[in-house]
């Protein structure tokens, strides 16, 4: 997500239908980070919306260690820790349901504005029209989808990631696009 840019207004997009139907259809469930899986199926539910890619957020503080772990950084850890940015990419139906969705998930950035962003991303609205993305990482990042952190901005990080995801499963509880 290095293109990551303010949220662009809604346009057109006479293929929602379509794309929702097709990403619905190539969703592997199996490749989605386990701690947010439930999320995604959430989403897939709602009809005003569908999920175009998303990242638990990764953090490498060992050498060999997996990169796609879900392991916290030790609280004893003294070193540099490699974040791999946590996020969850959407397209949006051009509809009143849409947009209500569309400021829900922009009020989110607000839980905790120096490390969760609402915007889009080039590369996404490339691809589909209307596409909007939640990202955590320390603001200075906020354009690059890598960063190197201390343990106690990890740590932060973290927090500021458990934080936006219990968000989004309170907001699933309370949404529907029908």
């Amino acid at each position: 997500m290095e293109t990551f840019t303010p949220a662009r207004e809604f346009v057109a997009n006479s293929g929602y239908a379509d794309a929702r139907q097709r990403a619905l259809a190539a969703m592997d469930l199996a490749a989605i980070d386990a701690p947010i899986k439930d999320i995604v199926e959430e989403f897939a539910a709602i009809p005003c919306c569908f999920t175009l890619q998303c990242c638990y957020g990764h953090f490498v503080s060992e050498a060999g260690q997996d990169p796609h772990n879900i392991e916290r950084v030790p609280s004893d850890f003294e070193g540099t820790v490699t974040y791999r940015i946590a996020y969850m990419a959407f397209c949006l139906q051009n509809s009143s349901r849409g947009r209500a969705l569309w400021q829900s998930l922009a009020r989110l950035s607000a839980v905790d504005p120096d490390y969760i962003q609402f915007g889009s991303a080039d590369w996404f609205w490339e691809r589909w029209a209307n596409s909007y993305a939640l990202q955590v990482g320390p603001a200075d990042y906020m354009l690059q989808d890598k960063a190197m952190l201390s343990p106690p901005e990890a740590q932060r990080t973290q927090s500021a990631r458990d934080l936006l995801f219990a968000e989004l499963r309170a907001l699933l509880a309370s949404t529907s696009c029908e």
